[in-house]
């Protein structure tokens, strides 16, 4: 610890002593909406040029929002939220759905790890040293697979060049410590390139301790709940922890080398990576029944290799021919102490192969092949799910056609899903899903688009789905998977209004999405009670039941219906050569509903509204945005309403120029009202709150 702050005191007054000797250049990355993005086509598009609604967080947006994890990360983003367990697991959540339906990528590959078994599993990459993130919101399948119904989730690292880099050697160095748990980060990026080669290497390290809170870890609602039960057996109540959250400490490192080929033909790049974490599960997710195993930690170790290439030379018909696939050994253990209780392992790869065509009259596209193999399992006393071998094999394509003003964007994907489980069973499934989407981009005029998307998808059931049968204790369930469960289907529309230019820009969209054979956890009724024997189904009238329990879940299906809108807005007060002034204003709302039922789904997003202002003058920065979260009142049967909250930021920043170096020296409180907040979206909503209070101060060096 002490080494890294010397460092960072050193790094701080270097940049004090240069900023008293010459003027720096005023900082860039105005506040907009508008990025290219490479997720949701085969080629590098406008935001306003998708007919999908999509987020780019990139610049000053991505270095001001910076977590320890991707969920608390893009939280902020309209339409997402996040899974939050704890600093160490949080997977985003995109309006209302999460787990297999959010594709995780980095650079268009899967991320090969078990974040979709559990929320408490991390998904396997530190966003530290990220150069931006892609958000692509509704079904996004046909390029990336049934998993993508909800969205994707792109994470761009640049370890491999596919453009010669501008300089032959470049770098950029951070350093950050944050006083909400005493968190202390740092990494660099170096990396350069001369005639055809081209490099790069990364490495990052992250130290934090438990998570500081403005009150009690456990609500006010279940503190009462189990006062009143101590109360009957004529017991005290039970001590309550305050002021932080036990066991939410967490280590993180890792890098990544990478080098290129690039020349007149194409180019052709490797990189391989390493990402290691240790993190504590808050709360009392992993005790149950009346035998406490102790303060759970997960112990995340993953690598692997990268491969891209590309002939970008016209060949026949083809503009382009490229490749991308990454394969990756995976393990984490969860540590009971120090005894290993369960170790997860997943070891696979993911790939595609895309043919760019030249234009046939007025369409333009492209079509390829996806594969990916999963060889998963899980050992130990919480191995809910049996070990399989997962294979998918997919064929895809997407076209684009303008007819000024109109775009067109139309694709298919077919895909075959193949699970064998590797217990000594012999069950095998196979399935085979098609997805196809249209989609429509009208240019107003210079100004305005209207987009339109209606994209039908349909997603096989994963392993766990069917097969699982066992305590989950990351979520206190006992789960009994079902093998006749058939591929989930649904509709999906959106409508999004953009204005790129002008006084106010931004975006208003409005959505909506059916689903026919919705999987989800349905409650049965019954509890787990662990014996000698291992667990028992019993009724919750039985004696045995008196002390608690796993409640059973069975993953069933009904229909299902989500539907909302998302806002994002900025109004351009002042714009000169010399400075800015911007006051953005977002909001996003989701419903969703069981409707063979008639209920609503659990763990969905409250209506949520952000307002900011953001000036800029010359070197300085300064800014700061209000977040209102909504009570959820919209709750699913044995699922409790959660409490609405307020949350203030703010942040300033100066960036100066010394010759080639430029220094950007930034300071950010978060939640600085210090107000409890729990998030509706979270399985540990009532044990672990939101952090407190917390103000961080980073320096970024970039030469």
């Amino acid at each position: 610890m002490y080494p890294f702050r010397t460092s960072l005191f050193i790094v701080l007054t270097s940049a004090y002593a240069a900023a008293q000797t010459q003027p720096a250049a005023p900082p860039g990355d105005p506040v907009h909406l508008d990025h290219f993005t490479v997720t949701a086509s085969p080629y590098s598009r406008h935001q306003t040029e998708l007919a999908q609604p999509t987020s780019v967080l990139a610049g000053r947006d991505l270095l001001l929002n910076q977590s320890s994890s991707l969920g608390e990360l893009l939280s902020g983003q309209p339409g997402v939220s996040s899974t939050y367990f704890g600093p160490g697991a949080s997977r985003p959540v995109i309006r209302g759905l999460s787990g297999d339906r959010i594709r995780m990528l980095t650079d268009g590959v899967g991320t090969i790890d078990a974040s979709i078994i559990s929320p408490d599993h991390a998904v396997s990459l530190d966003p530290l040293l990220v150069e931006s993130v892609e958000v692509v919101r509704g079904p996004a399948t046909l390029l990336y697979g049934g998993s993508a119904v909800g969205g994707v989730v792109n994470v761009i690292d640049h370890r491999i060049h596919t453009t010669k880099p501008a300089a032959v050697f470049n770098a950029r160095i951070e350093a950050r410590a944050a006083s909400g748990n005493g968190e202390e980060s740092g990494g660099a990026v170096i990396e350069g390139g001369t005639g055809m080669f081209a490099w790069h290497v990364d490495g990052y390290r992250r130290n934090a301790g438990n998570v500081e809170i403005p009150g009690f870890a456990e609500s006010a609602g279940l503190r009462a709940a189990e006062s009143a039960e101590a109360a009957q057996r004529g017991e005290p109540a039970p001590a309550e922890t305050a002021g932080s959250i036990a066991n939410t400490a967490l280590t993180a490192a890792g890098g990544a080398l990478g080098f290129s080929f690039i020349g007149t033909p194409g180019y052709l790049g490797f990189a391989y990576s390493g990402h290691n974490t240790l993190y504590g599960v808050p709360g009392d997710a992993h005790q149950h029944g009346t035998e406490a195993e102790g303060p759970v930690r997960i112990h995340l170790h993953q690598r692997r290799i990268d491969a891209r290439g590309a002939i970008t030379q016209p060949l026949g018909i083809f503009n382009e021919v490229r490749f991308k696939l990454g394969a990756a050994q995976y393990r984490h253990r969860e540590l009971e102490g120090e005894e290993i209780g369960t170790v997860f392992r997943n070891r696979g790869f993911d790939g595609r192969f895309e043919l760019l065509h030249r234009a046939v009259g007025p369409f333009s596209g492209a079509f390829g092949w996806q594969g990916a193999e999963s060889d998963f399992e899980a050992i130990g006393a919480e191995a809910f799910v049996p070990p399989s071998l997962t294979t998918t094999n997919s064929l895809f394509l997407f076209e684009e056609a303008t007819l000024q003003p109109l775009t067109w964007q139309l694709g298919a994907r077919l895909e075959r899903q193949g699970i064998a489980l590797e217990d000594g069973s012999s069950l095998t499934r196979k399935e085979t899903v098609m997805s196809a989407s249209t989609g429509m981009v009208w240019n107003l005029d210079e100004a305005w688009t209207l987009s339109l998307s209606l994209a039908h998808a349909e997603r096989a059931p994963n392993a766990q789905e069917l097969f699982a049968k066992g305590a989950h204790i990351g979520t206190k369930a006992y789960e009994l998977g079902d093998a006749g469960l058939k591929p989930e289907k649904s509709l999906a529309l959106d409508l999004t209004l953009r204005r790129r230019a002008g006084f106010v820009t931004g975006s208003l969209t409005v959505f909506a999405n059916q689903f026919r054979g919705f999987i989800f956890e349905q409650p049965s009724g019954l509890i787990a009670i662990e014996g000698e024997d291992g667990y028992q189904l019993v009724s919750p009238t039985d004696p045995a039941a008196i002390d608690g329990g796993l409640a059973v879940f069975n993953f069933a299906q009904q229909d299902a219906r989500f539907y909302g809108g998302e806002l994002e807005t900025v109004v351009h007060l002042l714009h000169t050569a010399g400075q800015q002034l911007d006051v953005t204003l977002g909001a996003d709302l989701v419903r969703a509903r069981n409707t063979s039922d008639d209920t609503n789904l659990p763990r969905i997003t409250p209506v949520r509204f952000k307002t900011g202002v953001a000036w800029t003058k010359g070197l300085y920065s300064i800014g700061g945005d209000v977040q209102w979260v909504s009570h959820q009142r919209h709750v699913a049967p044995h699922e409790t309403p959660t409490a609405g909250y307020t949350l203030v930021s703010a942040y300033a920043s100066y960036r100066l120029t010394v010759r080639q170096l430029i220094f950007d020296l930034y300071v950010r409180g978060a939640n600085l009202g210090d107000e409890e907040a729990r998030m509706h979206t979270s399985f540990l909503k009532e044990v672990a709150p939101l952090p407190g209070r917390s103000i961080t101060v980073g320096l970024r060096t970039s030469f």
